[in-house]
């Protein structure tokens, strides 16, 4: 066989008839300056920026600078992530071996290009879809594929499709199909497309952004139209209308939330976890449900003989004819590497003639020193023995299996079968899968083990790894209703027997219940249900299509490392939720005050200079720290009631207080100036207030950064107020700002009691159903 030549190597080049996608894997660097710069708040910014320049009053140009530094910062910290993600892409791809110009070559599986004619022998993984020329006996693991892992025969003619191994003999094949045509590259881009992991928070987020965008410039416009007439000057009504509509630009949420994915990229990069889609990470720390697969997870893959169990003849006997059985065999499995693994030494005896297992006849044939002939396989195929075939029954139900050897005649008379002995054989448990299962346990994770394996098999193995309270089901008796699935999944925790396409239904089953779920799998088999849980999550060493669907890829292939990225995606999580309500209290009474303003034709108390020190040291530098802290518990679940609980109360508190301040300034007898200061101070105070909740419970961390930040601010009120253009705390003016900010306090926990029973009550959900029944009715 001469294969291509370099001639019809270089042409199929050219036609890009080569074993390379052309789906980009990863951000480049001018995709990652474009998101962080070309955004519509950035836009408005510099648009207000500008104004500021033309109002001539560059001090309130401050905001500018968090805009800038908050930009950088990003663009960094994603290069940075970008190439440490980059680096673990590159994975050492074994070669393959190609005939070219009739010689043998090995060649990245990258460089294949069609027609190419490549040699493929017992342990390789096929790199493309090939289709065989001519074998000798050729024998394919395909259970990436299908899930199954009994070994298939391949023909000439026949297809050898991309991710599976050669389990024994040896091929010549020639591609067919390449790069993105490849079955299973077609099925990891038909699985991504168009699937995102599960982000509460990145959804509520985005609505936050959509309305503000929707409403910033109408409000802005009105808000400077009420302006100018409030202070009869175009420079001041600038300053007022871009300090309204800075406050409500969540540019710092934004970044936070972004940057904090970005940076929980990188730890759990560092941790051997490959993130790709951020919003996994979210989905991670939420995960209530975690279906996963035995082999790979919980057991190591491998088999280890338990037991030799003679039957009509004597244990040395049996010893021997598996020594030669097992060490002459060239087949590559986990049944075979036990076997070997456990009958060391060599025997005298040697294979003369063999017959290869067969899926479809359950057992392999062997022929000693062209004598005695010897069955190995499924009892229940080659026994017909009553009480032996109860035997094997007991074994199964305690979770092992079983193989049987007898004595035939001939390979080509197998009819007439002497049972000779029983080799039970269990699956090796991964040893530190007690202490994840603890975890995940602990966690109130529920763990439900998916396997086409007997259940009983499962079920045992599951306990003795760890797992509580087992209850197992065979997948075969389950329906195929969505409603009657849901309303069964939640009695088990073990699923055997199970289908392909099952997990998928499985996978859906769990999420129509309310539960955020995420699916561990290595294999093609896998890719759908991967694709539709909220969180996917692939072993490296398993197919391409399952890496290329999931989410997050576990480098070192190890389930137990799923503790680590847990507990790191779960410590992201939290910080963001906490510090998030930092920047929508701003955003939220910023609003709601900007509205109110508008309508009202009074002068907006604040300028963007003043907004900038509390962006800085109320929100900006604690979040900045409190997001690097690790010492977190679990994320809460929903994080917009998380915020509207901390946010809501505190906005409420402001607006109106500032309200109130605005207009009884005559009934209290407040000057322009003592009025401005009050509404000035009120704010700043309701904000800190907002951070203590989210510092506490105190540790010494949380104080330092608490007085910190606290410590600046009471500096420049104190001695830099002019500055700020308002009055000193310590000004005679100034008396009854102390009084002002414990009724501000007692609003705030009013407004928190208030919220707390809405939400309790579920009074939004009523208010949206009546809302739905009163248009309904309107429009009918």
């Amino acid at each position: 066989m001469r294969g291509l030549t370099s001639s019809q190597v270089k042409e199929r080049l050219d036609h890009h008839q080569v074993n390379r996608s052309r789906h980009k894997t990863s951000k480049g660097y001018m995709q990652i300056v474009r998101e962080h710069t070309l955004t519509y708040f950035n836009g408005l910014n510099l648009f207000l920026a500008f104004l500021i320049i033309l109002s001539g009053k560059y001090l309130n140009m401050t905001f500018i600078g968090v805009v800038l530094s908050n930009m950088l910062i990003g663009i960094a910290q994603e290069f940075k992530v970008k190439q440490t993600i980059d680096r673990l892409k590159i994975v050492n791809t074994a070669h393959v071996q190609v005939i070219r110009d009739g010689q043998m070559q090995d060649i990245d599986p990258r460089d294949l290009v069609m027609d190419d004619l490549v040699f493929v022998v017992s342990g390789t993984q096929i790199a493309a879809d090939l289709e065989v020329v001519e074998t000798s006996y050729c024998e394919m693991n395909e259970s990436l594929l299908t899930g199954e892992s009994d070994p298939v025969k391949k023909q000439k003619g026949d297809e050898l499709l991309a991710g599976t191994f050669v389990s024994a003999g040896q091929a010549y094949a020639k591609v067919m199909r390449v790069g993105d045509d490849v079955y299973a590259t077609q099925l990891a881009h038909q699985a991504r497309h168009g699937h995102r992991a599960a982000s509460e928070m990145k959804d509520t987020i985005e609505k936050i952004i959509k309305v503000l965008s929707i409403i910033i410039i109408p409000v802005g416009l009105l808000l400077f139209r009420s302006q100018y007439f409030a202070n009869n000057n175009i420079s001041n009504a600038i300053v007022k209308t871009v300090a309204g509509v800075v406050g409500m630009i969540p540019e710092g949420l934004v970044l936070l939330t972004s940057l904090s994915f970005v940076l929980g990229v990188g730890r759990l990069a560092r941790k051997r976890a490959l993130v790709q889609q951020m919003e996994a990470i979210e989905a991670l720390a939420r995960v209530d449900v975690l279906c996963l697969d035995k082999t790979g997870t919980i057991t190591t893959g491998d088999l280890k003989v338990e037991e030799v169990v003679p039957l009509n003849t004597s244990l040395e006997m049996v010893t021997a004819i598996m020594q030669s059985i097992s060490h002459e065999s060239d087949v590559q499995n986990a049944t075979q590497n036990a076997l070997k693994a456990y009958f060391t030494a060599l025997a005298d005896k040697h294979v003369t003639k063999a017959i290869p297992f067969s899926s479809e006849r359950k057992y392999s044939g062997y022929e000693l020193d062209g004598k005695q002939a010897y069955l190995l396989g499924a009892p229940e195929f080659l026994c017909h023995d009553p009480a032996l075939l109860q035997r094997v029954t007991h074994y199964s139900a305690n979770g092992l299996r079983v193989l049987m050897l007898g004595q035939v005649p001939s390979l080509t008379d197998p009819s007439e079968m002497t049972p000779l002995a029983l080799i039970v054989m269990s699956d090796v448990i991964k040893e530190d899968c007690q202490d994840t299962f603890a975890f995940f346990d602990k966690e109130d994770v529920s763990l439900r083990i998916i396997s086409g394996d007997h259940p009983l098999t499962v079920e045992r193995v599951c306990k003795q790894a760890g797992l509580k309270h087992t209850h197992a089901i065979d997948a075969s008796s389950l329906p195929d209703d969505e409603e009657a699935l849901a309303m069964m999944v939640e009695d088990y925790n073990v699923f055997g027997r199970v289908r392909p396409e099952q997990k998928e239904k499985l996978v859906h089953a769990f999420q129509k219940n309310g539960h955020v779920t995420a699916m561990v799998g290595d294999g093609v088999n896998d890719v759908l249900a991967i694709k539709e849980s909220d969180c996917g999550i692939a072993m490296a060493n398993g197919a391409d299509a399952a890496k290329s669907a999931a989410h997050i890829v576990l480098l070192d292939s190890n389930f137990s490392s799923m503790v680590e990225i847990v507990k790191e995606g779960r410590t992201i999580i939290a910080n963001i939720e906490r510090v998030c309500s930092l920047y929508l209290t701003k955003t939220l009474y910023s609003t709601m005050l900007s509205i109110f303003f508008s309508i009202s034709g009074k002068t907006y108390p604040f300028t963007p200079f003043q907004l900038s020190i509390i962006s800085g040291f109320a929100i900006g530098y604690p979040s900045f720290f409190i997001t690097l802290e690790k010492d977190v518990k679990v994320a809460s679940k929903g994080f917009l009631n998380h915020v509207i609980k901390t946010a809501l109360p505190c906005a409420l508190a402001i607006t109106t207080m500032v309200i109130f301040v605005t207009l009884g300034a005559h009934l209290l007898h407040l000057s322009h100036n003592v009025m401005l200061s009050y509404s000035y101070l009120i704010t700043v105070f309701v904000s800190f207030i907002v951070l203590l909740k989210i510092c506490l419970p105190f540790n010494a961390y949380r104080l330092f950064i608490f007085l910190l930040c606290a410590s600046p601010v009471l500096f420049v009120i104190n001695f830099l107020s002019h500055y700020l253009s308002i009055l000193p705390l310590f000004n005679r003016a100034m008396l009854m700002v102390l009084p002002m900010l414990g009724v501000s306090l007692l609003i705030e926990e009013a407004y928190a009691r208030l919220i707390h029973l809405c939400v309790k009550y579920h009074v939004v959900t009523y208010l949206k159903q009546w809302f739905k029944k009163c248009k309904k009715h309107v429009f009918s």
